[in-house]
């Protein structure tokens, strides 16, 4: 079972992907998906903070080009 705190840092996680993406300029999840040949539903998933591995913050932070200190800045 998840702690609150685990919760709120795998919610806060999915944010910072979400703001990533619209910062880069794609207003929905799905043409990001589509131009990063990415199932839609992952997208929404790692969105809301769930079902990502290390491997896909790996994954996120190359496609926008920081890493993965910077994607989890601030993150605890």
């Amino acid at each position: 079972m998840s702690s609150k705190n685990e919760i709120q840092r795998h919610q806060a996680i999915g944010k910072r992907i979400k703001e990533l993406r619209i910062s880069a300029g794609y207003s929905s999840y799905s043409k990001f998906a589509i131009e990063h040949n990415l199932e839609n539903k992952s997208v929404w998933r790692w969105e809301e903070g769930l079902n990502y591995t290390i491997d896909t913050l790996f994954m996120i932070a190359d496609i926008h080009h920081i890493t993965l200190s910077e994607l989890l800045k601030d993150i605890e």
